[in-house]
């Protein structure tokens, strides 16, 4: 009937529990979304009452994104409980910043695991419920450094270079199926992560950047949402820069 109220989207949103990705579960939520918002622990409830207080819908989950079975679980009770899947923003990340001749492999390894690994498993379980939907709009926040690169933080870049081959690689694969998959690459963006960098290295990265001021977690936000939007239908395969013109 044409009168039925449509049922909401149901979005996933990892690291949700701070900056970017907070950012993300917010303004998901105000566009009428459901936001499943996931981080460590109990780290997401602050984002879901924030919502709620809105006016919004959501709910908190508990995910470790180096543990497979955690990440499928994730995925598998949020169908459960709403009986699909349509939004999925695979934002979680870390750094472990050291030059390459100092860095430790457990440094390497933690951060391939959490930005890139994490990023395979959120997917690959993802795509089970969206192919039986046949519709589903995957986002994955890579980095302007996985762009250009950064001295001190090869692994961060490999890491972030990776999520874009690989998204690539899954938006041809999918296309198929109605589902696109596409790459925000956030540049220097005012978030408790960027704040922890020394004043002065702040300051290089802020005279790189055109548009003359760091990035806020909102500007991040406007653009994953575009992108599982209904508007963005015809957009997959495409990294979506947020730097204020650092890198062109």
């Amino acid at each position: 009937m044409s009168g039925e109220q449509q049922p909401k989207k149901i979005a996933i949103v990892t690291g949700a529990s701070r900056g970017i990705g907070r950012a993300i579960a917010l303004e998901l939520a105000r566009r009428g979304m459901h936001v499943v918002a996931a981080a460590r622990g109990t780290n997401a409830r602050g984002t879901v009452d924030e919502i709620a207080a809105a006016g919004g819908q959501a709910e908190a989950a508990s995910v470790e994104m180096t543990d497979h079975a955690s990440v499928e679980a994730l995925v598998s009770g949020t169908v459960e409980r709403h009986r699909r899947l349509d939004v999925v923003v695979s934002n979680a990340g870390i750094t472990r910043d050291q030059l390459l001749l100092r860095m430790k492999w457990a440094d390497w390894d933690e951060v391939i695991a959490t930005n890139l690994s994490g990023t395979f498993v959120l997917c690959q379980a993802a795509l089970k419920p969206m192919i039986r939907q046949r519709h589903g709009r995957i986002v994955a926040i890579s980095s302007v450094v996985g762009q250009m690169g950064n001295a001190g933080q090869a692994n961060y870049a490999a890491s972030k270079a990776g999520v874009i081959g690989f998204c690539k690689a899954l938006a041809r694969e999918v296309a198929s199926r109605n589902i696109t998959v596409n790459v925000v690459a956030p540049g220097y963006i005012e978030t408790d992560m960027t704040r922890r960098i020394a004043s002065g290295a702040q300051q290089d990265w802020a005279a790189q950047i055109p548009l003359g001021r760091p990035g806020t977690p909102a500007d991040v936000a406007a653009a994953v949402c575009f992108l599982a939007s209904d508007e963005a239908s015809y957009i997959t395969g495409q990294v979506l820069a947020v730097n204020g013109g650092m890198y062109m």
